[in-house]
Parts: structure tokens; C-alpha cells; sequence
């Protein structure tokens, strides 16, 4: 750990990097150079040139699809790939040291990164949750330690600065702390001299050091950047720089992450959730929830442009989001690498390690009336396994027989065929009989060509408002106690539920599924693998549900099947193992790298590792 931190406090640049990551207005506004050939009065001496260094937090931000190289982000039963080098296959086997070896890697793959990459707003290689986050910590603490220093600014602007530093500190160590559970949380800047010796918290005391500093960030961010003097330089430009309603967001999620049954028995040794610390965060949420509706900056995404919130093709390059997004990373790519991703076919242009979507995940998708498969009043056949389902397994699954390019010149790889032994069930296009076509569209492929010119961009969201919804239910129900609760003024958690389901056009919940807490809360594990699918939020949600080792979640399965040659549905249908997953008590966390551990007595290892 000294090594870690000593190689940061001696790289750091105290020259202010460019801010053009953010959007195309913000080089302008921060039209500074990033080599650090500026001394620390320059950097912190006013508004425009502080703000640059502040964004070198935000440049940590991780796009968990493009870290180094093309990211393996879906950790437990939603995808399987046919490499074995990926970090993902390596989860599957129980190696969790992957994180720092594996292909794809967004924790921090050993040997990947340099500071010089770090700082670099237009690349994604090296933004790393652990080596990353480190070093976006010490920069926000160095950034609070010379506060002072900004003596030509308004109070409005020191007030913006300081509330982004201590935003950035406490997402940071969020972050860390979701995957490795309880650190020393370092609220200064340490000295190169000074020897390590800080013990690891445990998770709540960490995450109530986080849970003040957002809350003061909470005070000091606008709501909207466009509407104070401080962002005017950049109107229409500010979409992404902090404000309050993200830091109230990762406040609430902070506190419901500590309040759940991993992180609570880390924490107290009760396997249970915190219930007080649930209607904290269900207090919260609701302030998120009513504050975006009044203001109307965040909105739910209408259904007709749901895709916008993933990706965009678009000849003027808009950026995926839409009204929806709350959080996302920096788009640090503009290259050809951003439109060949890995979900669709190499056939079609993509790269030639293929997501391929399990079939035992396929089944979270219920039927349009509503009701989950499982259900006998649900009408599922079968043998016509892809018909009436919900409307969102649409837009996030590609079935045999689907349109996958629009242009005819495509020919055999018009339409997906992943039948036994067609054409793309193989090793170098799919394995398990589904892709996921969440992140593209029709034309993005090499024979439609819309990527062309970077037209096409994707994003994989951090935080949307759908997903503040089923947090607040969450959060209602488990601090409150049934799922007609609701925090004060607020609305129910089945409200909430229903008005993530009501967007995509699919009904209200039958009241079969929210008469008991139990019952309820078993319908919000299945709507949150419904709604984020394929969003980088399921491992962390079984994890810290103590869900991770259960065995309705360690089976990943392939579907084998026949194509009817009059109907063209499956027949011959046969759902096949492909692994199950290995989980024990030591895979609820991630194990810490042994240079760290070794370095000095109080920071202990993981138990297991």
C-alpha cells in the first residue's frame, strides 16, 4: 500500500488537464495543457484552472465496457464467452485473482497501467477501480489541502470545487469498498515520509465517512450547472459535470450497499439488512426521485427511444444517455474501437470474442401480460419460447431467427442463426444460442456501415433513474417493512416498481407478488435482472443480497435446438450446462493484492485469500 501511495504523491501533476472529456464545450472552458509543467499556485490559483484539476478525478471514472482493451464487466450468470482468458471465465472458475490478470479487466489489470494513461482524458486504458481509485483519492485530498488557495474566485465557485472534491472522494472509495468491503479511509494528504500504518475500517465505518462527504457535496453542487454563473462558460455543456442529485444518488446507494446483508454482516456480524440505515437511504432516494421530477433534469427515457440510453447513431456523434442517466463515465474514446464491440457478430464486423447471453438468464424476462414464466396463468409455451415476451426482452436479447443487419448485401448474417450447427453457433460467434443487442442497432455492423466517421456510440450507465426506483423500493421495504411502505411523502415501493414496468409498456405487478415482504423482495431481484441487465449491477447485487452461492444463480446454460424448417420456431429444444459457477463465503469480496497486504500488520487479506 505505501508503494502505491508514494508512486502517486510523486507523479501527481499539479498542471490542470484538459476538460474536454466531459463534452465537446469543456476544452474550451478548461483549455489548459496536461503535461504537469505548471507549479501548485498556477494550478489552484482560480476557477477555470482548479476546475481542470479537479477533472482529473472524474478522468478515473471507469467505462466498465472499454478499461484496457474491451471490458469483461457481467461476473455472474448473465453471459459466457468461448476465450478462456477473459477475467469473466475465470470467475466462473472461483479465480477471483483474475481481476488483476484477466482480459477485461475494470478492477485493475497488473501490467496495464501508468500514470501517463491515467491522465489521459481521451483514453479508457488504465481507468481502473483500484488503481484508479487511488489515485482520484489522493488527487481529491490534494485538492482539499489547497483550497486556500483559490483566493481569485467567487464563493459560488470555491463552493463548486470543494463540493466536487469531496464527491469524487467518497464515489471513489465507494466503489473500492463495494468490491473489497472495509479500507482506511484517508481523509489527507499523506507525505511521502510518512509510514503507513492506517488499519482497515470495516464497512460501515467506511461507508459513514463516505456517507459525510457526500452529504456535504450534496450541499455545496447546484442542481443545474447551466442555471449559475459558474457554468455559463460551458452552457449546454455541463450534462456531466457533478450536481446534487448525483451526489444524494450515490449517498442513498452508499448507505443501502452498508445496510445489505454482506456488507451488514461484515460490518456487525448479523446477516440481516440494517433497517435503520435502509430508511436513510429510502429517505434519500425519495429526495432524488421528487427532486428530478420537480426540476425535470432526469426523467424516465419515453419508450420509443428507450435504446438512447445506450447507445446513439448519429451524425452529429450524440452521446448516449438521454434524459435518464444520471451518472456515466467520461466518453474517453472517439476511435473505431467505440463501434466494434463485443455483443454483436464478427461476421458483422465486431470483435471475435462474442458475448453470448445464457439461457438460464434468458428466463428473467416474463411475459407481456406481466407475469414471470414460472407463473402457470403467464401463457408461455414452450415450444414458442420467444413470442408475447416482455417488451424489454426485445430490445436486450436476439433470438434465432432476429434481424441483425438491415442491409440485404449482408446475406447469410442478415438474420441471426443460432441453431445446432448454423451458421453462428460457433466458437468465434456465439456458444449459448442468444446475444444481447442492448448496446447496438441495426445498422451497426460493416455492411450497413452507420459506425462510419464515429457516428455510433455506446455507454454502459452508471447510475439512471430506473435504477433509483428499484433502489427505493429496495430500500422501503427492507427499512420500513412491507411493500406498501413508502418513505414520507413519498411514493409505495410497489409504486416505484410499477413505474420502472409502466415505461416499457408492460402492467402493474399482480397482487399475488406484493402481498409479503418476502415475496415482493424476490420480485425485485427478477425486475433489476430484467431492467440493468447486461449493465455491470449484477454481481454487486447478489453479492451484497448474500445471493452470490445460491443455485438457482451458479448454473450457466446454452440452449440447443433444432429450426422447424415450415415454422421457423425451435424445436428439439434442450437447455445444456455449460459451467456452474464455483462460490464459497471467501467469493463475496475480492481478494487485495499481496503487495498491499504485506506491507504492514493492520491491513489484513480478505478471509479465504
Amino acid at each position: 500500500m505505501k508503494k502505491i501511495f508514494t508512486k502517486i504523491k510523486t507523479a501527481i501533476a499539479f498542471a490542470a488537464i484538459a476538460g474536454g472529456f466531459l463534452l465537446g464545450g469543456c476544452k474550451e472552458y478548461l483549455d489548459q495543457a496536461p503535461e504537469a509543467s505548471v507549479n501548485q499556485e498556477d494550478a489552484f490559483k482560480n476557477f477555470t484552472s482548479f476546475q481542470g484539476f479537479v477533472e482529473g478525478c472524474q478522468n478515473q471514472v471507469v467505462d466498465v465496457v472499454r478499461t484496457v482493451d474491451f471490458g469483461d464487466y457481467n461476473l455472474v450468470d448473465e453471459t459466457r464467452r468461448a476465450v478462456t482468458f477473459v477475467m469473466g471465465n475465470g470467475f466462473d472458475s472461483g479465480d477471483y485473482w483474475s481481476w488483476q490478470g484477466g482480459y477485461g479487466s475494470y478492477f485493475g489489470r497488473t501490467g496495464a497501467y501508468n500514470y501517463t494513461n491515467m491522465q489521459d482524458p481521451l483514453s479508457p486504458n488504465a481507468k481502473s477501480t483500484w488503481y484508479g481509485g487511488w489515485y482520484a483519492i489522493r488527487r481529491a485530498n490534494l485538492g482539499l489541502a489547497n483550497l486556500d488557495k483559490l483566493v481569485n474566485a467567487t464563493q459560488e465557485e470555491k463552493d463548486l470545487i470543494k463540493g466536487q472534491l469531496l464527491f469524487f472522494r467518497a464515489y471513489f472509495y465507494f466503489t473500492m469498498m463495494r468490491d473489497w468491503g472495509g479500507l482506511p479511509y484517508l481523509d489527507k494528504v499523506l507525505e511521502p515520509t510518512e509510514e503507513m500504518k492506517y488499519p482497515r475500517l470495516n464497512y460501515l465505518q467506511t461507508a459513514t465517512k463516505a456517507d459525510a462527504d457526500f452529504a456535504e457535496a450534496a450541499k455545496l453542487l447546484p442542481l443545474d450547472w447551466d442555471k449559475i454563473a459558474a457554468g455559463q462558460k460551458t452552457l449546454g455543456n455541463n450534462r456531466q459535470r457533478i450536481n446534487k442529485i448525483m451526489a444524494l444518488a450515490f449517498q442513498a446507494k452508499n448507505l443501502l450497499y452498508a445496510a445489505s446483508p454482506l456488507m451488514n454482516k461484515e460490518s456487525t456480524g448479523s446477516a440481516t439488512y440494517n433497517v435503520e440505515l435502509c430508511k436513510k437511504a429510502a429517505d434519500l432516494f425519495a429526495q432524488v426521485i421528487s427532486t428530478s421530477e420537480q426540476s425535470g433534469i432526469y426523467t424516465l427515457q419515453p419508450w420509443a427511444t428507450y435504446s438512447d440510453i445506450f447507445y446513439r447513431v448519429s451524425p452529429s456523434k450524440d452521446l448516449p444517455g438521454g434524459a435518464e442517466v444520471i451518472f456515466n463515465a467520461p466518453f474517453y474514446l472517439t476511435a473505431s474501437g467505440n463501434t466494434k464491440n463485443d455483443w454483436g457478430l464478427p461476421n458483422c464486423g465486431f470483435i471475435a470474442q462474442t458475448v453470448g447471453v445464457c439461457a438460464n438468464y434468458v428466463k428473467n424476462w416474463g411475459m407481456k401480460n406481466g407475469l414471470p414464466i414460472s407463473d402457470p396463468a403467464s401463457g408461455f409455451n414452450p415450444a414458442d419460447p420467444w413470442s408475447n415476451r416482455d417488451p424489454r426482452f426485445y430490445k436486450a436479447i436476439v433470438v434465432d431467427g432476429d434481424k441483425v443487419c438491415n442491409a440485404t448485401s449482408s446475406g447469410g448474417d442478415q438474420f441471426f442463426q443460432s441453431s445446432n450447427n448454423a451458421r453462428h453457433r460457433s466458437a468465434s460467434n456465439n456458444i449459448t444460442g442468444f446475444m444481447s443487442n442492448k448496446y447496438w442497432g441495426l445498422t451497426c455492423n460493416k455492411f450497413d456501415n452507420a459506425w462510419q466517421n464515429q457516428n455510433y456510440h455506446f455507454l454502459c450507465p452508471i447510475l439512471r433513474l430506473a435504477d433509483v426506483y428499484l433502489l427505493y423500493a429496495e430500500a422501503v421495504l427492507q427499512g420500513y417493512g412491507t411493500p406498501q411502505s413508502s418513505a414520507s411523502g413519498s411514493i409505495t415501493a410497489v409504486a416505484a416498481v410499477n413505474k420502472v414496468r409502466a415505461r416499457a409498456t408492460v402492467p402493474d405487478l399482480d397482487a399475488k407478488f406484493t402481498a409479503s415482504k418476502d415475496v415482493f423482495m424476490e420480485q425485485i431481484v427478477l425486475e433489476r435482472a430484467v431492467e440493468l441487465s447486461f449493465e455491470a449491477h449484477r454481481w454487486n447485487d447478489l453479492r451484497r443480497w448474500l445471493k452470490n452461492g445460491d443455485p438457482r444463480y451458479l448454473d450457466k446454460t446454452e440452449l440447443l435446438f433444432d429450426r422447424d424448417p415450415v415454422t421457423k420456431k425451435p424445436i428439439n429444444i434442450q437447455e445444456r450446462l455449460m459451467i456452474q459457477r464455483v462460490v464459497s463465503d471467501k467469493h463475496n469480496w475480492l481478494p487485495f493484492p499481496v503487495n498491499t497486504v504485506t506491507l504492514y500488520k493492520e491491513f489484513k487479506q480478505n478471509p479465504g485469500w
